[in-house]
């Protein structure tokens, strides 16, 4: 029996222990890759910063002189290994604006979240099972706003309510300043107005999650200070993304103090660019954004809505059973259960009793045929050959 040569063992070893490591922490890469590229797509805006004077590590400051985002998120991109780097957003904001404070019908938990001044907290609004939701949300302030718009920010996913409707207390009588009609984006807009005491109504046919609730206040003076921080190195580029249309999860590696003030290195304001490759949130990829889609989670890129209710056929519930009709067997006729011993693929209470013994044996229709042939047959020959007999 020939001996191993065990250094040479070792080796080839350790080499396959090597090349495996290097496989995997390539395929790591390219998965992180495309990973950014689908972050990459929710950003509005893009600002490049190429290569910063410096020798060693060094925390520079970056001046946002963007006023007006929906979301102060960011992602700061180093462009020469592809990897998200952590950041620390700084804003300070000198505001007039009067503080409003918010109600609810029916009663809603939270509500303190719409104007928190926090992307990534939430208002929920429960939706019935049998019908459309409905709520008013009553804003109130100590003194009277002056205002022409509303604006909505929701949360990731969630599809704009269906109609709203506004009115407002003026001069002590209830005003309609914005009859009932199709809600298209998360500006409500209308005539200028002055109250201190607001009614929003909205419906909604699908779940309703607003991050935000803007009462537009004119005529005051809002000063902004913003910049954002991370750790340059040395003979980097960078791209830092902003203005996401949607609250995004970004693995970055360990941050150091990015918040203290000490050997900052300021750099000069960026003109923000559009992203070329920003799509619209389609979590169901039906072609059709999010805030716009009556089926947000279920694929119906013809929009089907037969009753009217705001929510899609796709993922209503005509029966009423707990199983909205795209996964529903028998979508007109209530069947928790979903028995279907015949396994067609419909439900047995809405199956035809006849026909499930032929459906489970689709051959025996044929045999039938088949006998009936065969019986005729012989009859007629039988016939035939007692006929001269007779005679």
């Amino acid at each position: 029996m020939k001996k191993i040569n065990k250094p040479l063992f070792a080796l080839v070893a350790l080499s396959i222990v090597f090349a495996s490591s290097a496989a995997m922490a390539q395929s790591a890469f390219r998965d992180l890759s495309n990973n950014n590229d689908q972050l990459i797509k929710a950003f509005r805006k893009y600002q490049d910063i190429k290569k910063i004077d410096i020798q060693v590590p060094t925390v520079v400051e970056l001046p946002i002189a963007d006023n007006y985002m929906e979301r102060y998120d960011f992602m700061v991109l180093d462009q020469t290994n592809d990897q998200a780097q952590p950041y620390y957003f700084k804003r300070n904001q000198v505001s007039e604006a009067v503080p409003i404070s918010l109600t609810s019908v029916p009663v809603s938990n939270g509500l303190y979240k719409m104007i928190d001044d926090k992307s990534n907290t939430y208002t929920d609004f429960v939706l019935p099972e049998d019908r459309q939701g409905t709520v008013e949300i009553i804003i109130r302030s100590s003194t009277p706003i002056t205002s022409s718009a509303i604006k909505l920010l929701l949360d990731a996913n969630v599809a704009l309510p269906n109609t709203a409707e506004l009115k407002a207390v003026v001069n002590g009588v209830s005003t309609i300043v914005l009859s009932e009609q199709k809600m298209t984006n998360q500006m409500i807009r209308f005539p200028k107005t002055v109250s201190s005491e607001w009614h929003l109504y909205l419906k909604y046919g699908q779940p309703l999650r607003i991050n935000d609730l803007n009462l537009v206040q004119e005529n005051i003076t809002v000063s902004n200070n913003q910049s954002i921080r991370w750790l340059a190195q040395a003979n980097h580029n960078y791209r830092i993304y902003l203005d996401p249309d949607r609250y995004l999860n970004i693995r970055t590696s360990e941050s150091g103090n990015l918040s203290s003030n000490q050997d900052i290195l300021l750099l000069p304001p960026t003109t923000s660019m559009q992203n070329p490759l920003y799509t619209q949130a389609d979590v169901d990829n039906d072609g059709v954004p999010d805030t716009l889609d009556n089926c947000v989670s279920i694929q119906n890129s013809d929009q089907v809505d037969i009753n009217r209710n705001g929510r899609g056929d796709a993922c209503d519930d005509f029966d009423k059973d707990g199983l909205i009709n795209t996964i529903d067997n028998c979508p007109n006729d209530p069947n928790r259960n979903q028995s279907d011993i015949d396994s067609d693929g419909k439900g047995d209470v809405c199956d035809q009793e006849e026909s499930r013994v032929t459906e489970r044996l689709p051959w025996l229709p044929w045999m039938g045929i088949v006998f009936a042939v065969i019986v005729i047959a012989v009859l007629f020959t039988i016939t035939a050959k007692s006929k001269p007999h007779q005679e």
